[in-house]
């Protein structure tokens, strides 16, 4: 999410600005965050900048500690999985419902989807990957009219999505997500719901057999 900034800054700009940067490693866990520097930076007040902090912390994207300064918050396990949890469940129910009453422009936005992630697959661009496999289970979302529910999981899901990321840095098997996604869509298309829910389970599962292996490779990201 690429947000251009101007002097009608706002806090919630801002929040936007730096979840995306926390979620996509830009600003990695551990790192400190200067009030000052953002203020200056977006040249506004330290007030909207505060506001934001305030609610990234809420999500637990950040640690405020009085008197001290604000860090990047290290990822913790127990919330990546609630997060896992959720989106699994949720979107098990949701692609059931999207063989049900999937249009033809939804099915096309997916079909385009898959063909930039086998682009950014080609170009090695795991950033750009990461964007567009968020965008493909929004897609479903949205073709299954539950637009609501994806925007709610999307904001209680913050942990998975950061140990996702991880996951493309740490993992270069990036077909797989590429095949998967290949393998919901097809099921979508055929109207197969426990094909379709079956290889979603299994997609969002992924994460779950590779935790150990990022803890190892990255372990001053993660909560003891």
């Amino acid at each position: 999410m690429a947000l251009e900034v101007n002097k009608n800054t706002t806090s919630k700009t801002i929040y936007y600005k730096l979840r995306d940067e926390i979620i996509n490693l830009y600003l990695e866990p551990g790192t400190s965050i200067s009030e000052k520097e953002l203020s200056e930076k977006y040249s506004v007040s330290r007030t909207p900048v505060r506001e934001a902090l305030v609610r990234l912390a809420q999500e637990g994207l950040v640690n405020i500690y009085p008197q001290k300064g604000t860090v990047v918050s290290l990822i913790d396990l127990s919330a990546v999985e609630e997060g896992r949890f959720l989106r699994e469940h949720l979107e098990r129910a949701v692609v059931k419902e999207a063989c049900k009453e999937f249009s033809q422009e939804s099915l096309l936005a997916l079909e385009m989807n898959l063909k930039l992630q086998k682009m950014y697959i080609e170009n090695h661009d795991y950033k750009k990957l990461f964007e567009a496999d968020e965008e493909f289970h929004k897609i479903i979302f949205e073709g299954s009219n539950k637009r609501r529910i994806w925007n709610s999981i999307n904001d209680g899901s913050t942990e998975f999505q950061r140990i996702r990321m991880l996951r493309l840095v740490t993992n270069s098997s990036w077909d797989n997500i590429y095949l998967q996604h290949k393998e919901i869509f097809n099921a979508i298309k055929d109207k197969n719901i426990d094909i379709a829910e079956g290889f979603m389970k299994e997609h969002l599962n992924m994460v779950t057999f590779d935790k150990k292996k990022i803890k190892e490779a990255y372990p001053n990201y993660f909560k003891e």
